[in-house]
């Protein structure tokens, strides 16, 4: 039988998905309070009836363009699930708690808003959850601050600030994975490019919550809830012993030497497995149990239950089927040419190296505002771009810098995006009164343009690495 002719798409054919799915998801989310699966897959179903019925494509080309699409982002998906087990293993070991305790202690009266932001960052990196964070120490916090009489708006803000640093640079978080993923580079080589822009922003903040705190330095500071936790966490295991930093210590040591991801998390796992054994006398039965179905704390004191009650691989079940679903829509989209027409449209705009990250931040900060999802922020703008640096011989890192400076910075300021939403409803400070504080997720993207604009490590990527990553077949990660 022979193949229709395939028309080539128009910026209306783009458009008609991307609104079904905009109106699905809003319909979805913030009608139903469900959860964007769905949606996604309806937004799939839109596209491939416009590919068939309109631009002259079989099923079997759409079908395989998914998993074309799909196969590209496995090694991001196999590091999400090994990073529910290795979550899992690492707090019936006491590792998560043992840094959640010791990072606690550095609390300071004098520099309140300081501590918050480096507490937040420490237990985030821990945890890789910027959710998880802010729903339990940063609600302890929260309260200290509102009782030495600092505004609730600011306190929130730094501890937005401090979960959004920790969650951004750890290897543990779902976004930092997810990132590199669509780029085309690999986990560790993302993190180590995204310290450039990352550090110097958090600087920034600490020196202006540090000047903002200073009137309240002088007060006393009611430490009540903060010693309940680290009582109850150091009640909870045998040992908090700093001996219990050995297996996030020899992860990074692996990552300075360049271990691919895959193995190195998989050490960290095993280091977890062995460490429960060893110091918290877990059994195996225990321990196995937990890498699957995650740890489940009862110490009866909320805030500690909710941050330690997380990880194992099913935990990471509904992410690796969100990203699934989504790039099941970015390979249609992709295929028939309408991400290019997306992007074409919108890189006209775009002059050097500055256009086109500058381009790419605001796709993603538009995605978060009109898609209200996170994860859609990081995947639609990273299909689409990501032809567009390779043809302008920028290295893959720029494009998952600039998805998470981007991204995942904007999405606790937008009010019904879900992490806007979330924070909402977890600290009970509304978005508009936040907005102002959260100062490294205001300042995080302008530092990345600022040094694209002083040309500040433009990273650019040869002929032969360009052609291995254009063919799917020889791509890696790793």
């Amino acid at each position: 039988m022979k193949d229709k002719q395939k028309k080539q798409a128009t910026l209306f054919d783009a458009l008609i998905p991307i609104g079904c799915l905009v109106l699905f998801l809003g319909i979805s989310i913030f009608k139903f309070g469900a959860s964007p699966h769905v949606p996604l897959i309806g937004g799939t179903i839109v596209a491939a009836l416009i590919a068939v019925c309109r631009l002259g494509y079989s099923w079997g080309e759409l079908e395989e363009s998914m998993f074309v699409t799909i196969k590209m982002a496995m090694q991001a998906i196999l590091i999400i699930m090994i990073i529910g087990v290795l979550i899992g293993t690492w707090i019936i070991s006491g590792i998560v708690p043992a840094m959640i305790y010791w990072g606690l202690e550095i609390l300071s009266p004098q520099i309140f808003l300081v501590a918050t932001v480096l507490i937040c960052g420490i237990v985030s990196i821990a945890t890789g959850s910027s959710w998880t964070t802010m729903g339990t120490v940063g609600v302890a916090l929260l309260g200290i601050g509102q009782g030495l009489g600092i505004p609730a708006p600011l306190v929130a803000g730094s501890i937005i600030s401090g979960s959004y640093f920790g969650d951004k640079l750890s290897p543990l978080s779902e976004t930092t994975n997810l990132a590199p993923a669509m780029a085309g580079t690999n986990l560790f080589d993302h993190i180590k490019f995204m310290l450039y822009s990352t550090v110097p922003s958090l600087i920034i903040c600490l020196i202006i919550y540090g000047f903002m705190g200073m009137k309240y330095a002088g007060q006393d500071l009611d430490l009540s809830q903060i010693t309940l936790i680290r009582e109850t966490l150091a009640s909870s295991f045998n040992t908090l012993s700093p001996i219990l930093f050995i297996p996030p210590i020899i992860v990074i040591t692996l990552v300075i030497f360049k271990v691919p991801a895959i193995p190195g998390l998989i050490a960290g796992a095993v280091l977890g497995f062995v460490f429960a054994i060893v110091f918290q006398g877990a059994s195996v039965g225990d321990i196995i149990n937990t890498a699957h179905s995650g740890f489940v704390s009862s110490s009866g004191v909320p805030a500690v239950d909710d941050l330690l009650s997380k990880g194992g691989l099913m935990s990471m079940m509904s992410t690796v089927s969100l990203t699934i679903c989504a790039l099941s829509l970015g390979g249609i989209l992709e295929k028939t040419g309408m991400l290019q027409v997306l992007a074409s449209s919108i890189l006209k705009f775009a002059k050097g190296t500055f256009g086109v990250v500058f381009a790419t931040m605001a796709t993603c900060v538009l995605t978060n505002a009109v898609a209200g999802e996170q994860y859609l922020s990081i995947v639609i703008p990273g299909r689409m771009y990501k032809n567009e640096y390779l043809k302008r011989g920028l290295h893959p890192k720029m494009l998952s810098r600039a998805l998470e400076d981007s991204g995942t910075m904007s999405s606790a300021l937008v009010p019904w995006n879900t992490c806007g939403a979330y924070i909402y409803g977890t600290l009970g400070v509304s978005t508009f009164a936040y907005f102002p504080y959260a100062f490294l997720n205001l300042i995080n993207p302008l530092v990345s343009l600022f040094l694209i604009a002083i040309k500040f490590k433009i990273e650019t990527i040869s002929e032969d690495e360009i052609e291995k990553l254009q063919n799917p077949e020889n791509q890696s990660l790793a």
